[in-house]
């Protein structure tokens, strides 16, 4: 099983509208998909009987803050223990509408890592058992891993140029 062939697979099954931005790096193929396929996409690489995407990895969410209609995303590690062969799932969403559909149903492992993604993004995701924050408290109102808080506070007097001798 190469990873041309899953391409062409998935490419096949869902089409191209639903199976885009496909390219290999380091030896891992990374497909982009819609809110709209990741769930059936999902169901799909869980049961295919040569695929056996059967384990979750990982998942996590992203945010690039001057993508357009890209603003933030999520990114799925499949791995299939059998074949040996990983996967990875990207699927981005606007600022105005940023809700995914959870996959809880078919990897309970997801729960957590939603959560997380909720919690340090602010991605929702429809039809999460528990969506509320899982690290940080919960009192917080703004999502820390977003991109829109400087790095580093300007009223700190420790970092000053000239006590480095620049």
């Amino acid at each position: 099983m190469t990873n041309e062939q899953i391409a062409q697979d998935l490419v096949a099954q869902f089409g191209e509208d639903n199976i885009f931005g496909i390219v290999e790096n380091y030896g891992l193929l990374n497909v982009t998909t819609t809110t709209d396929t990741i769930v059936p996409l999902m169901h799909y690489l869980y049961q295919h009987p040569t695929f056996k995407f059967q384990f979750l990895t990982d998942l996590g969410g992203i945010h690039f803050p001057d993508v357009p209609s890209h603003e933030f995303g999520v990114i799925y590690h499949l791995h299939s223990l059998e074949n040996n062969v990983r996967l990875i799932i990207k699927l981005y969403v606007t600022r105005e509408n940023i809700v995914v559909p959870t996959i809880t149903g078919l990897y309970a492992c997801a729960n957590w890592m939603e959560r997380e993604a909720f919690d340090f993004y602010g991605i929702l995701f429809s039809g999460h058992p528990k969506m509320e924050r899982i690290l940080n408290a919960e009192d917080m109102d703004y999502h820390p891993m977003r991109k829109e808080y400087p790095l580093e506070d300007a009223t700190r007097q420790d970092k000053i140029d000239a006590l480095f001798g620049r």
